[in-house]
């Protein structure tokens, strides 16, 4: 794994500067908009849940107070802890939502090497699998970690990534 990434993270790159192309100025400013919109909604996401944990819960959430679940848990060592689960905002939409900008993000910086060369899109190819498998992984543990809450968070957030789709 320690050399995977880095050796296929730059793909699309290293084709763009060993065969260029050029694009149309629409075409640039929409890649550069995905680009841009998804790292964007990715910050933003991740800010709602950080602010709503911070405050405990008192914060807004695209203008509104949010929607929670307060679900417990044991740590390894016996205490019982507490955690806010957001079922608003980004996090009303899909469970890992986030991942969604992610890989719009990967896939904005290989649109530039167009259609020709499909080894560039092997790391938005390896980012999406590696996304996808962690989904279900992560909520195993959330549903061993939280029980009643996450299927109740499951309930009200049924899909996974992709809203309206996974």
């Amino acid at each position: 794994m320690l050399v995977w990434v880095p050796a296929a993270y730059p793909i699309a790159q290293l084709q763009l500067a060993t065969t260029p192309r050029d694009l149309s100025w629409p075409a640039g400013l929409a890649i550069v908009s995905l680009g841009l919109l998804a790292i964007f909604v990715n910050y933003s996401a991740d800010a709602q849940r950080q602010r709503v944990r911070a405050t405990a819960g008192a914060a807004l959430v695209w203008g509104k107070p949010p929607r929670l679940i307060e679900a417990t848990y044991e740590t390894a060592d016996g205490a019982v802890r507490t955690n806010l689960l957001l079922v608003s905002g980004y996090w009303s939409l899909a469970r890992h939502f986030h991942y969604l900008p992610e890989i719009a993000v990967a896939l904005a910086s290989t649109l530039p090497v167009g259609a020709s060369a499909g080894v560039a899109y092997v790391y938005v190819f390896f980012l999406a699998t590696l996304l996808l498998d962690r989904v279900g992984r992560d909520d195993r543990r959330c549903q061993v970690k939280y029980g009643a809450a996450w299927a109740e968070y499951r309930r009200l957030v049924p899909f996974k990534v992709v809203p309206g789709l996974f």
